[in-house]
Formats: structure tokens, C-alpha cells, sequence
């Protein structure tokens, strides 16, 4: 129990300082003193820093919310909407500081690390599929055009959003966000 708990306290700290600081400017002392778990133990759990950053977005992955775009319980364009809606509250709370973790780190490491960038396009896919089912329910539905290609939607989304988040961290301000809705929601997704 006591080794998981280490494992955790990493993970939770490597979240922390990678999203905050980034990858390159924090080393794994940082990281340890952050856990507050002796720096001998790191290698306990993970063969290498690059190690940590797997399981660092496997974590973030999961904080994305992405399940919620399966509750049928609402219309599917009003789901995509709401999923966005969560991402600037994080994004507000984090005084626009922080970015993506996905973003950040594909900026940062995908030229540096092979296994850092095959991992962020698995999650990269796996967020643009959770998207493109609820485009292709929003098409059958009749609430978007006929002629959206849900996958090439979703992989449009994602880089706009990107895009909304990098400048919304220069600006400091939420009007790339106000603009990625108005432009995403209001003309190329109607709904």
C-alpha cells in the first residue's frame, strides 16, 4: 500500500509541475521535494522522467471529462458545448496560466521524446474519437449538416481549441474562448 501511495504522490506532483512549470524545467529532485518523497524512491516507480510523463497524461486524460459527452440524457451538441464550458472554468481558475497539458507537452517534447509523442497522439485520437461519436449523433440527428465529416470535425475542434488556449494564455483573457464559441458553435457546428 505504502508503494502505490509513493506512486501516487509522484504522479500527482509530476501533474502538478509539468502542467505549471513544464516538462524541460523541472528535474526529478523537483519532483520528489514537490511529492515530498525521498528522490531514491522515484526510481522505485518509474524507470525515467520520461516514464513519469506517461502516467502523468494517462492522468490528465482522464480529468478531461470526456465520458460525460456519453450521457444521452442531453442532445449531443448541448453535451459538446458543456464539455468546452468545463474547460474554460479550469482554465479561468487557473488565471489562464496553465494551458493544456497536451498542448503544452506536444509543443514541448515532440521533437525531444518518440514515446512522449506517440502517447500524446494516442490521447490526441482518443479525445478526437470521444468527439466524433457525438458529432455522428449530432448528424443522424439532423442537428449539423450532412456533409461534416465527424472525424476531420473533431480534429478541427481540437486544433482551434488549441489555438483558443494558447492565446488565451497571452492574452490572459477569456475572448479567445468567447470566440472559439462563437465561431465554432454558432457557424461551423450550429446547435
Amino acid at each position: 500500500m505504502a508503494k502505490a501511495n509513493v506512486r501516487e504522490k509522484l504522479v500527482t506532483a509530476g501533474l502538478e509541475l509539468f502542467h505549471t512549470k513544464g516538462y524541460n524545467a523541472c528535474g526529478v529532485l523537483d519532483i520528489t521535494n514537490a511529492a515530498r518523497v525521498p528522490k531514491g524512491s522515484f526510481y522505485n516507480h518509474f524507470k525515467s522522467k520520461e516514464m513519469l510523463a506517461l502516467a502523468v497524461l494517462d492522468r490528465y486524460q482522464s480529468l478531461l471529462g470526456l465520458d460525460a459527452l456519453q450521457d444521452k440524457s442531453e442532445p449531443p451538441i448541448p453535451r459538446l458545448r458543456s464539455l468546452f464550458e468545463r474547460y474554460i472554468t479550469l482554465h479561468v481558475k487557473w488565471q489562464f496560466a496553465r494551458g493544456c497539458l497536451l498542448g503544452n507537452l506536444g509543443a514541448e517534447l515532440s521533437s525531444q521524446s518518440p514515446l512522449v509523442r506517440k502517447a500524446l497522439k494516442k490521447h490526441f485520437d482518443r479525445w478526437c474519437g470521444a468527439v466524433a461519436i457525438v458529432l455522428q449523433e449530432a448528424k443522424e440527428r439532423g442537428d449539423i449538416a450532412k456533409s461534416h465529416d465527424p472525424q476531420e470535425t473533431a480534429r478541427f475542434l481540437y486544433n482551434a481549441w488549441q489555438g483558443a488556449v494558447i492565446n488565451s494564455k497571452v492574452t490572459r483573457s477569456q475572448a479567445p474562448f468567447k470566440n472559439f464559441f462563437a465561431v465554432i458553435f454558432d457557424s461551423v457546428i450550429k446547435g
